[in-house]
């Protein structure tokens, strides 16, 4: 079995956000002088880049019996098949065929998704969705560790 590793890393566009953030601020504080100016840019860059980084940073792993998708840790037991959905379907998991009750690690930027129902009877949660970039390889990894029970 290969474990599965992958990083929901935020695109490209959103560190030119981060730096356009940082300009912003370097305009706001202008007319108090190029030091203010400086640190407006330096700070509001460094901000805007902390944040796109920290939301981008969520993994998925399956590793030790057990799929790790963000915080949560869910053993191999509790989960049943996984589906692969691709764009149109993950979309719809996304909006109008959502549970409130799902547990969802979704990225709005990946379009495709795995959604895996939970078989624990004790847990109220129906299914798992996971946006993942390559969701072939997850749902052979989850089929790996199902396997190997």
């Amino acid at each position: 079995m290969q474990p599965y590793e992958e990083r929901l890393t935020a695109p490209r566009s959103w560190w030119f956000i981060a730096v356009l953030v940082g300009v912003a601020m370097a305009l706001i504080l202008l007319p108090l002088g190029s030091l203010p100016m400086l640190g407006g840019l330096i700070g509001g860059a460094a901000l805007a880049s902390v944040a796109v980084s920290s939301y981008g940073s969520v993994r998925i792993r399956v590793v030790g019996g057990a799929l790790v998708a963000g915080e949560a840790r869910i053993p191999a037991e509790a989960l049943g098949a996984p589906e692969i959905l691709d764009a149109e379907e993950a979309r719809a998991w996304r909006t109008y065929k959502a549970d409130t009750r799902a547990f969802m690690l979704l990225r709005g930027y990946i379009p495709t998704a795995v959604k895996i129902d939970v078989t624990d009877p004790a847990d109220p949660t129906p299914y798992v969705y996971l946006s993942t970039r390559s969701p072939e390889r997850l749902a052979a990894a989850l089929e790996a560790v199902r396997a190997g029970r």
